[in-house]
């Protein structure tokens, strides 16, 4: 029987967008562009996932270039990935804001081994987006910013679940990183294939770092007891 870190690493291997992207939006496909990438994600979920636990899924919205486009790993920049996973990617630094939350978060959790043996994180779109921005430089961009996008990537995004659900997910619930529109796409779009029993939403990493910063000790305090009411490990 293949471990949760196996599945997970032939996943990632085998990520594929085939389909036609509307306008100059370009996929953003880590796993292939980055010969180093595959290295660390092969090393990243040997050491947190080399088991048969059963996890319950938090979903993204699609990776930033700064975050998981840059080590793979979601919601991981090189310097959590160094200081807290204790992995490296040679000649390479990031620094994603949605990081810094997280890891805090998953530090009052209990630390990486504790939250990485209850929670798998992806995203509703696995691959990410880039758009031209200010003077025509690429710049991160969503699956839902535009619906002819959505549209393009429905049948990945349903094809990319469907897989992650064979790893061994626990489906009475699905955390959604992001109340408003990653959350109204996301729960249509279960109320339709019927693969949770709910979609809870949290607030966006990047949205509390960038709007709500003086609060981020709140929202910590209420990630964790929503995931830890989850996973049954609720602390007095």
């Amino acid at each position: 029987m293949m471990t949760f870190a196996e599945k997970v690493i032939s996943f990632h291997k085998n990520l594929d967008f085939k389909g036609t992207l509307p306008g100059n939006i370009r996929i953003m496909n880590p796993f292939r562009e980055n010969p180093f990438v595959m290295e660390i994600v092969e090393a990243f979920y040997k050491r947190f996932y080399s088991d048969n636990h059963k996890r319950r899924l938090i979903l993204g919205i699609n990776p930033g270039r700064f975050g998981a486009g840059t080590t793979g790993i979601p919601f991981t920049d090189t310097v959590r990935l160094a200081e807290k996973c204790g992995l490296q990617i040679p000649g390479v630094k990031s620094f994603e804001p949605s990081s810094v939350f997280v890891y805090e978060m998953i530090d009052a959790y209990g630390g990486v081994e504790k939250f990485y043996s209850d929670y798998y994180i992806s995203a509703v779109v696995p691959l990410g987006f880039t758009a031209p921005g200010k003077k025509e430089k690429h710049v991160n961009y969503n699956y839902y910013d535009d619906p002819h996008l959505s549209e393009a990537v429905e049948g990945f995004i349903k094809d990319s679940i469907e897989t992650q659900l064979g790893f061994g997910i626990l489906t009475d619930v699905c955390f959604c990183l992001g109340t408003g529109k990653n959350f109204r796409f996301l729960e249509k779009f279960n109320n339709i294939n019927g693969y949770f029993g709910r979609i809870e939403p949290l607030e966006h990493p990047r949205f509390i770092m960038q709007y709500r910063s003086k609060q981020k000790e709140q929202f910590i305090t209420r990630y964790v007891e929503a995931l830890r009411g989850a996973s049954g490990k609720q602390q007095a």
